[in-house]
């Protein structure tokens, strides 16, 4: 599975940690906060309220790529 990174403020970076279960990665905080695994509107609205406008908007430019990426896959069945 492909990998993004992203750079977020410190507060962000605090709330999620503080969020975040004994071996949970943060990815798995991510989705297990916005209670749809690949719901990006979520995770969009989740930046909104931690005030990170850079992040949200970062998260926002991944999921187009990924959409457009996906579109332009060729699959064999």
């Amino acid at each position: 599975m492909p990998t993004r990174s992203l750079t977020i403020k410190e507060e962000a970076y605090r709330a999620l940690k503080a969020r975040k279960k004994e071996g949970e990665s943060f990815t798995d905080v991510i989705l297990r906060l916005t209670g749809n695994k690949g719901s990006a509107k979520r995770l969009l609205e989740m930046m909104d309220e931690l005030h990170s406008p850079e992040l949200a908007s970062n998260v926002e430019e991944a999921s187009k790529d990924f959409r457009k990426s996906f579109k332009t896959r060729d699959v064999t069945l």
